[in-house]
């Protein structure tokens, strides 16, 4: 399939309809029927506002994270509706690919 690769940005502690932004993010992929979704944490990071990030030994809330789906251009356009219409702002990734899966149980089986 051709689609899209949407990665989002974004810290542990950052929320999104007060809830963790990354939980935000899987519950809508799961909702729009996005196939997989996954969450990668990082050590270090800085934004726009040139500020560092990171996750200290007591403290994990400025852990930066990278939420990762691959989309179809509809769910896409769908998630980013639903961003749009919220009170927040999350830097995002898009980047088109092609996916699909292998193996006895992939390719259409």
């Amino acid at each position: 399939m051709n689609g899209f690769q949407l990665s989002f940005l974004t810290e542990q502690s950052r929320e999104i309809e007060h809830q963790p932004a990354k939980d935000w993010l899987l519950e809508a992929a799961r909702t729009l029927g996005i196939s997989g979704c996954t969450v990668f944490s990082a050590s270090e990071s800085f934004g726009a506002a040139g500020r560092r990030h990171s996750a200290g030994f007591f403290e994990l809330n400025d852990q930066p994270l990278e939420v990762v789906m691959a989309v179809t251009a509809t769910q896409a356009e769908q998630l980013f509706s639903r961003l749009d219409a919220l009170d927040t702002r999350v830097f995002y990734i898009k980047t088109p690919i092609e996916y699909g899966e292998l193996g006895k149980r992939g390719r259409g089986a």
